[in-house]
């Protein structure tokens, strides 16, 4: 599941920019992390906001990083950690409710080029 979400090196406005055209409340995805080489940052839609929480890699597996001092909850893939995190949401989070794949946008973005097109002369 988690390659159908992952965006790559899309910059955090362009991620706020797709959730907020194309998602709805939660919404998420995921893409790399600008400031911190090797994380990810899973991005979640809560209007009027885009949420971003990174998620570290280490050799004990895949982890979302906390604001505060709580004890980190390590998977042993970043699907079990997505999986486990759509079902029981920290209190912290914003819930992982509809994922947002690349291939919503296309089907969207063909929709609307088979529209005709009008253009006044």
């Amino acid at each position: 599941m988690s390659q159908l979400l992952y965006f790559g090196q899309i910059g955090k406005h362009d991620a706020e920019r797709l959730l907020g055209k194309y998602g709805k409340d939660g919404s998420f995805l995921l893409r790399d992390s600008q400031s911190v080489q090797g994380a990810l940052c899973l991005c979640v839609r809560k209007a009027p906001f885009v949420h971003t929480y990174r998620i570290a890699h280490s050799p004990q597996g895949w982890a979302v990083e906390a604001d505060n001092s709580e004890k980190l909850e390590w998977f042993q893939s970043l699907d079990k950690l997505i999986a486990c995190y759509r079902k029981l949401t920290p209190s912290n989070m914003v819930p992982l409710l509809f994922p947002f794949e690349k291939r919503c946008i296309e089907k969207v973005e063909k929709q609307n080029s088979e529209k005709p097109f009008y253009m006044e002369m």
